[in-house]
């Protein structure tokens, strides 16, 4: 199936490394010219993207790299709000600036990027954004901040598809389980704990393995595209049927 995409222009959010950079390479395959932003200058410019160097907790960092890629790639028609992070323990291990930081990584950080590119998308006659979630943002788990912060982002895509609507602009949630690939948390567990990785994926994964990165580009590129243009405003979960959010019991 052709998803239409290419020579749309992309800008991904955490984009240089894990999620946000399979991502980056679906689209690029699909024929798009995408750009990153991240906070690690090693992994931006070993990504093989145009590269912005940003936090995007701070809104006006994150507002000159949305602007900046539109400049380099000479516009702009999606957005993925990929970087989250969560930041403390529990409710009663964490701090208010725990949670603050937290909402601020994933669900600020998302609305503002989506605020700015929507000139953006305008001027390009309309655009799709896709904000990456949780399977914690609609099952309960830990960490108490970071579950309502990705159930946050999924209200706020529904929110802002209605929004946003009118103006030609598509934006959806995008929800994976909990993902495999190498260098990320997940293989560094089942090397710490082999036992209990492999009681994790026996007992919560129907499957019989985790979701792989493929997977979670594969329909982030569907949802980004035309061939998606009746799917607005909606959470996409791409877990493969997975029991419980995370194995945090088990750690």
């Amino acid at each position: 199936m052709d998803l239409g995409l290419t020579g749309k222009k992309a800008f991904i959010t955490g984009g240089s490394a894990g999620i946000g950079l399979a991502i980056a390479r679906a689209l690029t395959a699909e024929g798009a010219q995408v750009g990153v932003c991240g906070r690690d200058e090693e992994r931006l410019a070993a990504c093989g993207f145009p590269g912005v160097h940003a936090d995007v907790t701070d809104p006006e960092q994150l507002g000159a790299a949305v602007d900046r890629a539109a400049e380099l790639l000479g516009g702009l028609d999606l957005v993925v709000a990929n970087a989250g992070g969560a930041f403390g323990g529990s409710l009663l291990e964490s701090t208010p600036e725990d949670w603050a930081r937290t909402y601020a990584v994933n669900v600020l950080h998302a609305a503002h990027a989506i605020r700015v590119a929507v000139p953006h998308f305008e001027r390009a006659g309309g655009g799709a954004a896709v904000v990456i979630s949780s399977i914690t943002g609609w099952k309960a788990g830990p960490k108490s901040s970071y579950a309502s912060a990705k159930a946050a982002e999924i209200h706020l895509a529904a929110t802002l598809g209605q929004e946003l609507a009118p103006r030609g602009i598509r934006v959806n949630a995008l929800s994976p389980g909990s993902v495999h690939f190498p260098g990320g948390g997940w293989a560094e567990f089942e090397r710490l704990f082999p036992e209990r990785f492999e009681a994790f994926v026996r007992e919560d994964s129907p499957r019989g393995r985790l979701v792989e990165l493929r997977e979670v580009a594969d329909t982030a590129c569907f949802l980004l595209s035309e061939r998606a243009s009746g799917i607005n405003g909606a959470n996409i979960c791409v877990d493969a049927a997975q029991d419980h959010p995370s194995a945090g019991r088990l750690f």
